[in-house]
């Protein structure tokens, strides 16, 4: 049941977002402009549909023993530049998160644009209780090399 209040309340804040009825500035705080926002955030919502919500769930919960969570995740929120890193180039082995271990493979995506991860890694910092981050497309070109 929670995890379904979750994820009405993840489309029905998206819902609002794109008819207009609520401002973005109310669910991410950052020095864009409202227009960036918005677009950022629906772009990082599809590439997270597409690419990440298989096993990290569109909840960000992710599956118990195989799967880390993002939601409200000390390893996802405790280093940006990690984040972007295991993102472009993968992870394997064991990490820990939120006290449980993790032994699974993350698969590089490197072939996602500095956009799309900017953006994917934005909505999920927005997302489920995590830290309000923004990532800049900068920020991974930094990180690509």
């Amino acid at each position: 049941m929670k995890k379904t209040m979750i994820a009405v309340s993840v489309i029905a804040s998206i819902a609002l977002l794109t008819q207009g009825f609520i401002s973005p500035k109310k669910l991410i705080t950052t020095n864009h402009t409202p227009t960036e926002i918005l677009q950022d955030g629906k772009n990082g919502l599809a590439v997270y549909t597409k690419v990440c919500a298989a096993c990290h769930q569109a909840t960000g919960l992710g599956i118990p023993g195989a799967f880390p969570p993002l939601a409200k995740s000390d390893y996802f929120n405790k280093d940006v530049n990690r984040a972007i890193t295991v993102v472009l180039k993968g992870s394997t082995g064991e990490v820990v998160v939120n006290g449980k271990k993790f032994n699974s493979v993350m698969p590089a995506q490197g072939n996602l644009s500095d956009k799309d991860i900017a953006d994917v890694l934005t909505y999920a910092y927005s997302s489920w209780g995590n830290s309000k981050k923004v990532v800049t497309p900068a920020m991974v070109k930094a990180l690509r090399k």
